[in-house]
């Protein structure tokens, strides 16, 4: 409370004057300080609900509910890929290197990077290691990027560019990433590859080509920082298991093992309308994961190299579509066969 006293009327009519623009001030001072602290205490903005995808320098940020659920990375790199890849509960599905040193993890094969797509053998071209001489998938422009409430979704526009400059293909790929309970993460991988520069061929190797490096601990076949602890397994939607799903045909396949003492899983799930459905599956027991549609001859151990060859005719194109589906504990515990099911239906809808 503020008092004025004066020993004269005209004093005291000074004083009273000075002293209300000091009430007033104060008022407006303690208004602000309200508002402030109402606006910090202000609830989350609406903006941190559904899938959030942000533009940064050189990839894409995909959050689901302002979780952080990967990257897409386009820019200056030999391929366009995602990582990390945050599963359920944000614990990390996929081995760190080559994008980060984090001790534990093995130095093979400096071309797995998280999650990406490519090929061993495109018109000759090596597009799938990152040895002398090989391709790259460089990045030509976005043609969509659009959060959701449901799904986010990234569009872009790539070219495949032989070591000596020379534009082997283009491609069109989509990438949706669903609003999903933290228990689970769900995304769909669509790409249509265009012989825009004359006839391709996509050679027949176990080099390709829809592709997860999964974390350390998930492996079937433990490094040695992990040895002597629990390991990861794998299954198929034929019921085949572990060592024995390679170069096998199924419609889906699932990868899981521990991660930071949970159980936790990976399948990625084959399209109907991609050719050669169900594909054959280049699944080590390393952590490497892929689907692989053209490798015959290395499957299926054939004399004839070509056996797996597709040719897309110059002018023509080929889509291929595939499911992501990480989910908590084994393929039972995740309800993987299930998921499949749902996954044809919601593909069956799309393609109307």
């Amino acid at each position: 409370m503020l008092t004025c006293r004066s020993g004269s009327a005209q004093i005291h009519r000074m004083m009273l004057s000075r002293c209300l623009t000091k009430y007033v001030a104060a008022c407006f001072l303690f208004a602000g300080v309200f508002a402030a602290v109402g606006a910090e205490k202000a609830p989350p903005s609406a903006s941190n609900s559904g899938v959030q995808i942000t533009q940064l320098t050189d990839r894409l940020r995909v959050e689901i509910n302002g979780q952080l659920f990967t990257e897409y990375y386009f820019k200056d790199v030999p391929r366009p890929f995602c990582y990390p890849l945050l599963g359920p509960g944000s614990l990390p599905m996929m081995r760190n290197w080559p994008m980060k040193d984090v001790p534990g993890e093995d130095k093979d094969h400096p071309h797995h990077r998280s999650l990406w797509f490519t090929h061993g053998s495109v018109n000759g071209h090596d597009f799938w290691s990152e040895h002398k001489n090989f391709g790259k998938i460089v990045h030509d422009g976005f043609v969509e990027v659009a959060s959701g409430k449901d799904v986010g979704v990234i569009k872009s526009r790539n070219k495949w560019v032989a070591s000596d400059g020379t534009v082997i293909c283009s491609d069109e790929r989509t990438l949706r990433f669903y609003n999903r309970p933290a228990t689970e993460r769900l995304l769909d991988f669509e790409i249509t590859i265009h012989a825009s520069n004359g006839e391709v061929t996509f050679g027949d190797t176990k080099e390709g080509t829809m592709a997860i490096r999964l974390n350390e601990t998930m492996r079937l076949k433990p490094n040695k920082e992990n040895a002597g602890r629990p390991t990861g397994h794998i299954v198929n939607s034929e019921g085949v298991r572990d060592d024995a799903t390679w170069g096998k045909r199924a419609k889906w396949c699932d990868y899981y093992g521990p991660v930071e003492g949970r159980t936790v899983g990976v399948a990625i799930f084959d399209n109907p309308s991609n050719p050669r459905y169900p594909t054959w599956w280049h699944v080590r027991d390393y952590g490497l994961f892929a689907a692989n549609p053209f490798g015959r001859h290395d499957f299926e151990k054939l004399p004839d190299k070509t056996a797996g060859n597709l040719v897309v005719p110059a002018g023509g194109s080929v889509t291929f579509r595939y499911g992501v589906y990480m989910h908590e504990g084994d393929e039972q515990h995740g309800k993987v066969a299930a998921r499949y099911e749902t996954y044809l239906k919601a593909a069956a809808k799309q393609s109307k």
